[in-house]
């Protein structure tokens, strides 16, 4: 498969929601391959289609040596907190401490069409969390505490990546039934 270009913070794909996935067919499984390929080189802890510009409800993850990806997750979270620093591939190099659910009752599908329910807590929660955001158009920043997100967007806006040309993205000409934006 194909490692992608990573979408960065001011991309607009990275604020819109993501479709739900309805054709669990060879692209789908190529997307994962390419989504699981380009967070494995990043290096990431887990990689959004939306953050490579595809517009459908499908992440990937890499937690403690675990790989593995979900399709159209709903998330049960758990009362219980954790603070703790988080990144974002789409916002390299910087970090912030960030409020999550300590663990998450993720519930998808897999590549093939099949439920699958995944339980995580702490790194594994954070990041599924995380993700699921990507699919909303919900970035890590949005979820500081007003102080901390004021020093994260000046560190944004100083960044040596702020403001760079989005990536240049080739247009299958194969139908892609709208899962390229």
């Amino acid at each position: 498969m194909a490692i992608q270009p990573i979408r960065l913070f001011g991309d607009p794909v990275l604020r819109q929601r993501a479709s739900e996935v309805t054709d669990f067919d060879r692209e789908l499984r190529r997307l994962v391959a390419d989504l699981t390929d380009t967070m494995v080189a990043a290096p990431g802890a887990g990689l959004a289609a939306p953050q490579i510009g595809v517009g459908l409800r499908v992440f990937t993850w890499h937690v403690d040596g675990e790989l593995g990806h979900l399709v159209n997750p709903t998330l049960e979270l758990s009362e219980e907190q954790q603070d703790g620093a988080e990144g974002c591939l789409s916002i390299p190099e910087l970090t912030f401490e960030c409020l999550r659910a300590l663990s998450v009752v993720a519930n998808g599908f897999d590549m093939y069409g099949e439920p699958v329910t995944i339980h995580g807590s702490d790194l594994l929660a954070r990041a599924i969390q995380h993700e699921t955001d990507h699919l909303d158009g919900v970035l890590f920043v949005d979820r500081l505490d007003t102080d901390t997100r004021k020093q994260a967007m000046k560190a944004i806006r100083d960044s040596e990546w702020f403001g760079l040309e989005r990536p240049t993205v080739k247009v299958s000409p194969h139908p892609m039934n709208g899962f390229q934006i």
